[in-house]
């Protein structure tokens, strides 16, 4: 038997005879009573135990200690209270939309599984959720533009050694180097901001806590050392105080810009930008690292921002302007030739899995879900396949899951259950303390952390199915959490605002009912009204999005959430339109963009093609002209249309004219 099946039942054992003795016991109690301790010397004993009690509390199952005070041993107890799941108090459409979650999140979510084994302990001894509600996995899609299997065999990789506090050695590409430096990470904590992934952790190189964007590893990530246990997550370590902060923000501050915005602009900016500065009679207040990239916010806003202080930020807006002015007028420049693969760089990583469930974790709910299912009978019947999937387990493996079940004892030759996989089916016999684990076992940290990942990618459609404000549905499951540690993963934020627009919108697209918006569009200086037929509703992170049939203009359109200062359903029923797929970005044009070399590195990441001269070429899918202008204005010049014409010819004349309009402040009604 391989090294990992004798700890995981020894560990299973070890609890298991903590939980059937009901009393305090010393470590020679488990070294003579528990699986696999039995032969150990007492060197080894003493290490392994140490280890599998670490383990056990970091997984959630933690062992109380006291010393003795007359024989001065240390006496080990476990209180049910802190292996089983609490009773919850989760409504039946409340698990129901959870469940749909997980349905619309598959392949989308590296975080699949461990989520799916949270609920399986939940919805445990409850029927009817093992198919999803098919008209809400209908109406709501999940995007994620940078999932991919790389990105996704990394987080693996990195939560592995997160929860056995190992250190990671990777090779790390930054956009101001011109080659990957190898990094030394202590890793502390795995978090989410604006739809990209981050590793925060003790750069052992630079001695100093730093944050680094998983997307930028390459290469594998490979542990340091050889040993079971590298550090320990200091204890006053927050993770909420590593949030990455907005473009501009990034660095040491040197100063506070303030900004005018039009009062119908005003709304968008505190909403959106809440954490990065103050809105108040119609000027926006923030600090700022680099003038350069808090200019480029300001040319994306189209007019609708005009720079108050300092001067110098006044000032990079308008060289801006003149370069897109003058890169702008006359011919299309041409472009350098392709630039050849650097040999010293690495091939491409080959995918590793997704973030697997603690094999710990699944033994647990597998053990309560065989024990349930005999119910107060002594045998049970399941079919072998349907099994295997629940838990996501591969069928030729089984046999070798259940064996190790078969082998989990209380001591003295007393087990908790027999299982045989008999062809087709799993045949299970009740053993002697088998009802002791029929309850379901508390959440992992990781499946408790899944869930909450889950509620940041599409939390406000769980609430809007479930018909729950959001907060209540997180607040009970976070009840069920347990008594761990959960300093290390982050808070999702609550955007009541969000919560709000998507039940609108759910509602409006479930009942057939027109719903009426106030909308600000890219570009445009002031909201306008829009009467829409809601039809499907997109998480494409960071930004939800609901594709509709706009009866104003009387075609398909898709609206940003974020971008909508009110939505009001009516009371006006409409009837679907027979084959209308409001698909984003369905046959969307192309536009061809040369980046400079002074923001080519950054281009790189999201696809663009490098050049001799160190400048990149890219191929863009827009939807919009606003759109597209908004992201060349946001580069500060350093970004030129090739083509189409036409574009160059906007981009040219809305440079005129806000080079005119610098300097004056936008008129409020």
């Amino acid at each position: 038997m391989s090294h990992d099946a004798d700890k995981l039942i020894r560990q299973l054992s070890l609890v298991a005879y903590l939980m059937a003795e009901r009393r305090p016991l010393t470590a020679r109690d488990v070294k003579s009573n528990v699986e696999g301790y039995s032969e150990m010397s007492d060197e080894a004993f003493a290490r392994r135990f140490y280890s599998d009690r670490a383990e056990l509390t970091a997984l959630g199952v933690p062992l109380s200690s006291q010393r003795d005070e007359f024989t001065g041993e240390e006496l080990y107890t476990l209180r049910s209270e802190h292996y089983f799941l609490d009773r919850l108090d989760l409504d039946d459409d409340e698990l129901a939309a959870l469940q749909t979650a997980l349905y619309y999140l598959e392949g989308k979510f590296a975080y699949a599984e461990p989520l799916r084994l949270a609920l399986q302990n939940l919805a445990l001894g409850r029927s009817g959720f093992s198919e999803p509600p098919t008209a809400t996995a209908e109406r709501v899609r999940v995007s994620a533009p940078d999932y991919s299997p790389e990105l996704a065999g990394r987080l693996s990789k990195l939560e592995s050694a997160i929860s056995k506090q190992r250190t990671v050695r990777f090779g790390y590409w930054s956009p101001s180097r011109p080659r990957p430096t190898e990094r030394v990470l202590n890793p502390y904590a795995l978090r989410l901001d604006d739809g990209n992934w981050y590793v925060i952790g003790h750069d052992l190189e630079r001695d100093l806590v730093r944050t680094f964007k998983v997307s930028r590893i390459r290469g594998d990530i490979r542990f340091a050392t050889r040993r079971e246990r590298d550090f320990r997550t200091p204890p006053d370590f927050d993770v909420e105080e590593h949030r990455v902060p907005r473009p501009w923000q990034i660095g040491e501050i040197v100063g506070t810009a303030r900004i005018a915005v039009s009062e119908d602009t005003a709304w968008w900016v505190a909403r959106t930008l809440a954490d990065a500065g103050t809105v108040e009679d119609g000027v926006f207040e923030t600090d700022y690292a680099s003038v350069e990239l808090l200019a480029g916010w300001v040319l994306r806003q189209n007019g609708r921002a005009t720079v108050l202080e300092p001067d110098e930020l006044r000032t990079a807006v308008t060289d801006a302007l003149t370069r897109l002015e003058e890169t702008h007028t006359g011919p299309a420049p041409e472009p350098a030739g392709p630039k050849r693969r650097d040999p010293r760089q690495p091939l491409p990583e080959r995918p590793a899995g997704p973030v697997a469930p603690e094999r710990f974790g699944v033994l647990q709910a597998l053990l309560a879900h065989l024990l349930a299912a005999c119910g107060d009978e002594r045998t049970a019947v399941l079919d072998a396949a349907e099994l295997a999937t629940r838990f996501s387990i591969p069928l030729e493996e089984l046999g070798e899951h259940l064996s190790l079940l078969n082998l989990v004892n209380f001591g003295g030759g007393c087990y908790a259950v027999y299982a045989e996989l008999d062809g087709d089916v799993v045949r299970v016999e009740k053993e002697l303390y088998g009802d002791v684990f029929r309850r379901p076992p508390k959440l992992t940290p990781l499946e408790a952390r899944a869930i909450r990942l889950a509620i940041a990618y599409v939390g406000p459609t769980i609430a809007a199915e479930a018909h729950t404000p959001l907060e209540r549905v997180r607040k009970k499951l976070e009840e069920t959490f347990g008594r761990f540690d959960l300093a290390g993963t982050p808070e999702p934020r609550v955007a009541s605002d969000e919560e709000a627009l998507v039940k609108i919108l759910s509602e409006g697209a479930e009942r057939h009912l027109l719903v009426e918006l106030e909308y600000l569009k890219e570009g445009d200086e002031r909201p306008t009204r829009r009467l829409v037929e809601p039809y499907t509703i997109e998480r494409e992170l960071p930004v939800w999005r609901v594709h509709t049939w706009d009866r104003t203009v009387d075609g398909a359109r898709t609206f940003r959430l974020d971008r909508m200062r009110s939505a009001r359903l009516t009371d006006e029923p409409f009837e679907p339109r027979d084959g209308f797929d409001p698909s984003y970005l369905r046959d969307p044009r192309v536009a061809r963009l040369l980046h400079s070399p002074a923001i080519a590195r950054w281009k790189l990441e999201r696809g663009a093609q490098p050049l001799t001269d160190g400048s990149a070429l890219a191929d863009v899918p827009y939807k919009t002209e606003e759109w597209l202008l908004s992201e060349v204005f946001a580069d500060r010049g350093e970004t030129v249309v090739l083509g189409p014409a036409r574009l160059r010819d906007l981009v040219a004349r809305r440079a005129r004219r806000l080079l005119r309009e610098v300097g004056g402040v936008p008129a409020r009604r």
